[in-house]
């Protein structure tokens, strides 16, 4: 399938601060707060909703386009996503502008203090899907600058393409008759179980309602491993324990890319929800979005090492040979 993924394409600064924020903060003082932290470490890291899916989606041997705003710094990660595998064509530099970036400061009791520049991505309504000259077999609406996803949800609507919307994040930002029209057209949704409650509450619609509009929806619950609703029925994925817990960032993004490699290999619900978990434990057993590295037939190696019908998944390596 020729996917086509929209959404955030971000730098993350994290930094690790030796002691903790509180004994540095005079309460008589918060109006006229004035700090500087002198943190012991920090990296910088590749991220972004968009490439965080497409990463695990090279991964598994698709080609994953990306349609997204970045800024003059991003070259050295086009020509690292390029290497694997992730077609960035339809990413444009926008003059006089960074990629969007998250600072984050930690200190030893785990507070954090953040700070997100929007850079580049608030130019991300400025690209259009009437741009792309072949229509894409699917098209994902993940989180983005609002105005952006608006304009993709309606296009889509007018061009015919199927999509599947991820507001996630931006759910809080988006207006409820906004979030109706993209669940009321969408091919697909993805949310987490906190988002799916959020989503009711925005959009007064029930759950049941909401689960069934699309083809397939589905609902990631953490520990508690993921429901893929369709046609009335439910598959409940239970998780795949990870040898170690490294990093939860990004790990809801490997779990769409893993989910999104069964669905173009056209198979059954279950095997890609369970595709999606596995995928999902790949991410959390590594720093950072997208340091997990596999082949398609280690990851088939493992899959048969907690699930029966391990040998469907055949048709995976035999589609990337």
């Amino acid at each position: 399938m020729d996917i086509l993924l929209t959404g955030s394409v971000a730098y993350d600064y994290l930094m690790s601060f030796p002691g903790y924020f509180k004994d540095h903060i005079l309460p008589e003082h918060l109006d006229n707060i004035s700090l500087s932290f002198l943190v012991d470490s920090m990296v910088k890291r590749r991220g972004g909703v968009a490439p965080n899916i497409a990463y695990t989606l090279a991964l598994l041997g698709e080609r994953p386009h990306i349609l997204a705003a970045v800024g003059e710094d991003f070259e050295e990660y086009r020509a690292w996503l390029e290497s694997k595998g992730v077609d960035t064509a339809r990413m444009r530099v926008i003059a006089g502008t960074y990629t969007a970036s998250f600072f984050a400061n930690t200190d030893r009791a785990n507070n954090q203090i953040a700070s997100f520049y929007t850079g580049a991505m608030a130019h991300s309504a400025e690209l259009s899907l009437k741009d792309v000259q072949e229509q894409p077999d699917l098209v994902v609406i993940s989180p983005n600058d609002p105005t952006a996803m608006r304009l993709y949800v309606d296009e889509c609507r007018e061009l015919g393409f199927p999509y599947l919307y991820d507001p996630s994040q931006q759910i809080i930002r988006l207006e409820g008759s906004d979030l109706r029209k993209g669940i009321e057209n969408c091919t697909a949704l993805f949310v987490n179980d906190y988002e799916f409650e959020l989503l009711q509450k925005r959009t007064g619609m029930r759950a049941e309602t909401i689960r069934n509009i699309p083809r397939f929806a589905v609902v990631t619950r953490g520990e508690q491993g993921a429901s893929v609703f369709t046609e009335g029925q439910e598959y409940r994925i239970p998780v795949i324990p990870p040898e170690k817990i490294a990093d939860p960032t990004g790990v809801g993004d490997a779990f769409r890319g893993g989910f999104l490699t069964g669905y173009c290999c056209g198979f059954d619900w279950e095997i890609c929800g369970q595709m999606g978990v596995l995928a999902a434990t790949y991410c959390l057993e590594h720093p950072g979005t997208q340091s997990h590295v596999y082949t398609p037939a280690e990851f088939v190696a493992r899959f048969r090492k907690h699930f029966e019908d391990g040998g469907k998944l055949d048709k995976l390596l035999e589609s990337r040979e």
